[in-house]
This record gives C-alpha cells, structure tokens and sequence, in this order.
C-alpha cells in the first residue's frame, strides 16, 4: 500500500500551510461526495491508481500540455496578453500539477484537503491568478473552462491506469474513482465564481 504523500519542496505548493480557508464545511464535503457517488471503494481505487500513475505523471502531463498548446483559446491563459506563452509560468505549473495527480490519489478528503481546493479555485481566479508565480498572463480562467476540462483530464487517464498490467474491472474501477474527483473537485473550484447565495 502506498505511503501517505508527503510535503515535498515544489514552489508554490503550499498544502497543508496556506492561509486559505474554505467556507465550505465537512458536512457540505460530505454531501457532494455523496452526490459524485464516492464509496470507500473509490478510495481504495484511487489508492492503486496512486501507485500506478506515480511514475508516468510526466507522461500523464505530456499529453494534457499538448492538448492545451493545439488549443489557442487555452493556452492563451498561459500567455502574455499580446499572445506569447510565458514558458516560466508553465514550467513552475507542471511539478504542482503533476503532485495534484497524486494528491487526487493519496490525501484524504479533509480539512486540510478542502481548504487547498479553495487555494487552487482563488487561482484560477482574478483573486490569485499569476500571484503564485508572478507573471503577467491573461486572466482569469472561466468557470467554464474548469468544468470542461473535466472530460479530457478523464478520458486520457484510461491509458496510463491500464499500463502497469491490471485487469479490466480494476482499471475501470480507478478510472471511475478518477472521474468522480476530479468532477468532485471541480464543483469546489466553482465555489468562488458562484454567487455567494448560490455557492
């Protein structure tokens, strides 16, 4: 069984010591849990995922920063206003993305775990957008595009789960696990852009 992730040195990746707190409550984490359907089968699927995706996660990115690039109308939130793609900022974004993979997979879904979903949602925003990194990219990123992405970072994850030898079921287990959170913690990044009484 994989060992809980610990803390490592990326820079901007702060879980566990951010400021941030969400106004969300155990109990609201509970009842969207509930809502995605997330069993204690889940996690135990997304633990073996863990241990699967823990050394393809540059591979993993590979794939999801070609999709990006091929899209302008993505990458342009990586970009200069004037259009020219800032390689700093997607250079510092790809080790917290990468450790995002495993932390989907490893962390328990707790307070801690629920108040970094705020921190990351505040910097998709014109909250923190480009504060973390100090860059001057176009900002902020849409909700809609937070929610979409949902299918691409599902889809071509079935791959690479399926690399390491297991059966069918169990990688359409973790592929299921995966699905569900990340739709789940798409619906907490979409706290700060919803208004406050519909959040």
């Amino acid at each position: 069984m994989a060992t809980q992730q610990k803390t490592i040195d990326i820079a901007g990746y702060d879980f566990g010591r951010t400021a941030t707190r969400s106004p969300m409550t155990e109990e609201d984490l509970d009842h969207l849990l509930q809502t995605v359907m997330f069993t204690d089968d889940d996690r135990a699927a997304l633990r073996t995922a863990g241990d699967v995706l823990e050394d393809q996660t540059d591979r993993v990115l590979d794939v999801w920063y070609g999709f990006v690039a091929d899209h302008p109308h993505l990458i342009a939130y990586f970009s200069t206003p004037g259009g020219e793609p800032i390689q700093r900022y997607l250079d510092r974004v790809r080790p917290r993305f990468a450790q995002w993979i495993l932390d989907t997979c490893r962390r328990p879904f707790d307070r801690a775990w629920l108040d970094y979903q705020e921190e990351i949602a505040l910097r998709h925003t014109v909250d923190k957008k480009n504060v973390t990194d100090d860059v001057d990219a176009s900002t902020p990123i849409p909700l809609r595009y937070l929610v979409a992405f949902i299918y691409p970072i599902t889809a071509t994850m079935r791959d690479f789960l399926a690399a390491k030898g297991h059966s069918l079921e169990q990688v359409e287990k973790m592929q299921q696990a995966w699905f569900k959170a990340v739709t789940l913690q798409a619906a907490l990044w979409s706290r700060p852009y919803a208004r406050e009484n519909h959040a």
